[in-house]
């Protein structure tokens, strides 16, 4: 099926200083980058109260922005000599502890350098469902977020695999460090998930339109202002974890998108609050990935380590005996 044309209607917030129409499209379209917001708007694909302007207008507020996005155009990733941190490999599928900062697949601002791309070069039977841009991708975890993850090499894994994630039979743990500290010991999160009503970059559990979330949650250990979380997803929605605690009021450590930036100002521990400056993401690792495998029904299960810069943290914390 041939893609179609994404079309956003955005309002420009009537509170808060004039700002540039290129700015606010960048701003408010998740993807978009500041010069594909100017070639959008010079392409005329961007309207303010129905008329066409230029990238510098100045933005008063109360203004009504309609900007056409057309689909990507299709990409072959290329092979790329990275080194990957395989736990297994058979036929079907190979499962990589992904690190932070790498990227899944590749996208307009991520052409190389992706997990796709390392794949590509190490092994030559991907399966191609879901287009060539993503081969064998069947689930996702953020740039910044560490740890384990399943590729399918073959169009039946592929399906087996994309319909467990569907409906919600994989096992999925993670590890992440919040400010705060929770009253209860675990709980459980339910709520939908959708694209920010104001901030297209961001989720929100207050979206109009969002998807059902779920996620159960129980304190690992506690520390002087902040916690170490074990977290199983039971939905996967993009962002869910950082969302879900974020508005319960437990950012991640190190999520600037999230609320997670300004609370380190209120660490009395400047050791502590120079590990989390070094840390440069979100405190979020993947650590378990459970599945059945796509042919030969077995249960296979992974677990992972905490990466250095989460564990240097977590091990300063311990020895502070807090």
């Amino acid at each position: 099926m041939e893609r179609q044309d994404e079309r956003y209607d955005l309002s420009v917030p009537t509170e808060g200083e004039a700002e540039r129409l290129d700015q606010f499209v960048a701003r408010s379209v998740q993807g978009i980058t500041r010069s594909a917001a100017q070639r959008l708007i010079e392409e005329g694909r961007v309207t303010v109260d129905d008329r066409l302007e230029k990238p510098s207008l100045k933005l008063r507020g109360g203004e009504r922005v309609v900007v056409t996005v057309p689909p990507p155009a299709p990409a072959v990733p290329e092979a790329e000599e990275i080194p990957l941190v395989v736990l297994h490999e058979d036929g079907d599928v190979v499962v990589v502890d992904k690190p932070a900062g790498m990227v899944v697949h590749p996208a307009a601002g991520n052409p190389g350098g992706t997990l796709v791309n390392a794949l590509l070069a190490h092994c030559t039977d991907l399966s191609g469902i879901g287009g060539e841009i993503r081969p064998g991708i069947v689930h996702r975890i953020d740039k910044d977020t560490s740890g384990v993850l399943v590729v399918a090499k073959s169009d039946r894994a592929h399906e087996s695999l994309s319909r467990q994630f569907h409906d919600h039979t994989v096992k999925r743990v993670y590890l992440a460090l919040v400010y705060g500290s929770p009253r209860e010991d675990k709980g459980r999160i339910e709520g939908a998930i959708g694209r920010h009503p104001t901030d297209r970059k961001k989720m929100s559990g207050a979206a109009r339109h969002g998807k059902h979330a779920v996620t159960h949650w129980r304190v690992a250990a506690r520390f002087t202002g902040v916690t170490l979380l074990r977290l199983r997803l039971e939905t996967g929605r993009t962002h869910q974890i950082r969302v879900h605690m974020a508005e319960a009021g437990f950012p991640l450590v190190g999520d600037e998108v999230y609320g997670g930036a300004g609370r380190i100002n209120n660490l009395r521990d400047p050791v502590l609050r120079k590990l989390i400056r070094e840390l440069g993401r979100q405190a979020l690792h993947a650590k378990t990935l459970g599945f059945v495998h796509p042919v030969t029904g077995e249960y296979l299960e992974f677990d992972t380590e905490l990466p250095e810069d989460m564990a240097r943290i977590i091990d300063y914390l311990e020895r502070q005996g807090a």
